[in-house]
């Protein structure tokens, strides 16, 4: 049994909570993302092919060897036009396009759910103050308890 004032139960942060709670542990971002020489090349090629006004370029400069390809009346020649020029450059920057659009909303998603984990931190946190005072309230009343119970004698 607790004597009186002391704790019932000791809290004990996660390793992780302190962390959390020192501020050593924030959201990853992108641009903390560590990327060597080829990192970087492989982005600058990306954000320059990864646009529209680039799926009109290419959509452009495909239809400049179309009227040759209609022109030869080979259909393997047109089919292999419509799959090689004209589908594999202009889709290439649209699915970049609609690839940058779900990170941003997979960043916003992670964004929100780090800030509800903070949030459920902080009720946890509340709620283990809470306990702490009733333990407190607790052994106080235990104490008076037992010396009512032994009173005098």
């Amino acid at each position: 049994m607790a004597e009186q004032g002391e704790a019932i139960f000791e809290h004990v942060l996660h390793p992780h909570t302190s962390r959390r709670l020192a501020g050593e542990i924030q959201p990853v971002k992108v641009d903390d993302q560590r990327v060597g020489l080829n990192g970087r090349v492989g982005l600058g090629i990306t954000i320059a092919v990864g646009n529209m006004i680039c799926a009109y370029v290419f959509a452009a400069i495909a239809l400049v060897s179309l009227p040759s390809a209609i022109g030869s009346h080979n259909l393997t020649i047109i089919v292999a036009w419509i799959s090689s020029n004209f589908l594999q450059l202009v889709l290439l920057p649209i699915i970049i396009v609609g690839q940058n659009i779900q990170a941003r909303a997979a960043d916003k998603r992670g964004e929100q759910t780090y800030r509800d984990a903070e949030a459920v931190l902080h009720e946890a946190m509340q709620i283990q103050a809470h306990l702490s005072a009733q333990d407190r309230v607790l052994s106080d009343l235990i104490g008076r308890v037992g010396s009512v119970a032994d009173g005098p004698r």
